[in-house]
């Protein structure tokens, strides 16, 4: 179903969609936030545990890259959907009391694979209801709506925890999955800007068939890519290591340290929509898409890479946490990276490019946190071993500014794939009737 019901607006199909990523999140984050009692029922290790939470990663890339193929095929309001009953199914289980570790680790690998397609998926939908150029501010929203999922999310999580149990927790997460998906089949929909199911190839409007690795090889594509795994990679190491890092360099209590973590996605609502509005505003004033996307978004990059730089070098408690905030908040970027993606591409391949880019940067989420463990091991110290962890995140961080200012040309980039599919007519008419 490519045309949503006349019902549907632009606003509400892109406030569903945050919602969507808001139950993401908060999916995510559960395993987590009920690790104590987890560890007791169980009587997991240390090990244990960290092998339930890589569970999640295992087919999170891989689906990522096969639903984001889908994309172009099939009507993404009913891959959303779909996507959604996964969730709910591998949260629901959980409930039941008979339900052990291997249930839990095989309901996070399945939930893993439901989640891995759902930011990129969640995108392209949103970018069908919006004209090139006025992508950043509904990518943002998307990315807020995640935050959300963090800052709102989490401490429900542990009140349910609290007043009825962990597995309480993952039910209510299920059961909320379910709910998303029954509005979204009322309401939800694509917008006029989706690509039809129906092409067989994607072509543009003054030209053939362009082919998808032209698409994979601009710098906008390798470029955007590369930036959003620094910001992933800064991300995951934040969630892993963060709270940990903070117990041992501050002495803050475990209550104080549950409300600090929460910093950079407080930032990240904040920012995200200002981002977006800057963007289109530039756009607005006859901009080019290099300064609106690559520059703004590497600011920001360069600005997180230099906090984290400083985080582990200052005194005062209050200064560190305002660094770590500015430090964990670079995937603030990513929305304008997305719609770069987007602006430069046909509408055929819109969904496969970001799903793509999304699945290789996400190999950032498993090579971050444990090669951070690793640096921490091998270090005389652990205070050490942390400023070496997160100088490499800081490094990174700034890798990616300087590639999004020199790589993100979204403009330029679809000319070329314009001009690559007229030139590829007169081969496709050159061609004898009933020839491949």
């Amino acid at each position: 179903m490519r045309n949503p019901p006349r019902r549907t607006s632009s606003r509400t199909a892109l406030l569903l969609l945050a919602g969507f990523m808001f139950v993401n999140v908060a999916d995510k984050s559960v395993l987590g936030l009920t690790a104590d009692p987890i560890m007791e029922e169980f009587d997991l290790t240390a090990t244990g545990f960290g092998a339930l939470a890589s569970a999640f990663y295992l087919l999170f890339s891989v689906s990522a890259l096969l639903v984001g193929m889908l994309g172009d095929r099939f009507p993404a309001r009913t891959l959303l959907a779909a996507l959604g009953l996964v969730w709910a199914a591998a949260q629901l289980p959980v409930l039941i009391p008979a339900a052990g570790y291997a249930v839990l680790l095989g309901t996070r690998v399945v939930l893993g694979a439901g989640e891995g397609p759902g930011f990129p998926l969640a995108n392209h939908t949103a970018f069908s209801w919006y004209p090139e150029g006025r992508r950043a501010l509904p990518a943002a929203a998307i990315t807020v709506g995640g935050a959300l999922g963090a800052v709102v999310g989490g401490p429900l999580v542990i009140a349910v925890d609290g007043l009825f149990g962990w597995r309480a927790a993952f039910g209510a997460l299920g059961v909320m999955g379910l709910g998303w998906v029954l509005v979204w089949l009322r309401y939800g929909g694509t917008g006029p800007y989706a690509p039809s199911p129906a092409a067989a190839k994607p072509v543009e409007a003054s030209g053939g068939p362009v082919p998808r690795r032209r698409v994979l090889l601009t710098g906008t594509w390798l470029g955007g890519t590369f930036t959003t795994f620094t910001a992933m990679w800064a991300l995951a190491v934040g969630l892993a290591w963060m709270p940990l890092f903070l117990e041992e360099d501050t002495g803050l209590t475990d209550a104080q340290i549950g409300a600090t973590v929460g910093l950079p996605s407080v930032l990240t609502v904040v920012l995200g929509p200002l981002l977006g509005i800057a963007a289109q505003r530039l756009l607005g004033r006859g901009a080019s898409t290099r300064i609106a996307y690559g520059a703004v978004g590497g600011a920001v990059g360069l600005a997180a890479g230099l906090c984290m730089f400083g985080m582990t070098r200052t005194g005062g408690v209050p200064l560190l946490l305002l660094l770590m905030a500015v430090a964990f908040c670079g995937n603030a970027q990513v929305p304008l990276v997305n719609a770069a993606i987007a602006d430069g591409c046909p509408a055929r391949l819109r969904g496969a490019a970001l799903g793509l880019s999304y699945a290789v940067a996400a190999l950032a989420s498993v090579l971050g946190p444990f090669t951070t463990g690793r640096i921490i091991d091998a270090a005389a110290s652990r205070p050490d071993g942390f400023r070496h962890a997160f100088d490499v995140a800081a490094g990174l961080l700034a890798a990616g500014a300087v590639v999004s200012v020199l790589t993100i040309r979204p403009g330029r980039d679809a000319a070329r794939t314009r001009r690559a599919g007229a030139a590829s007519l007169p081969r496709l008419e050159a061609r004898p009737e009933g020839r491949p």
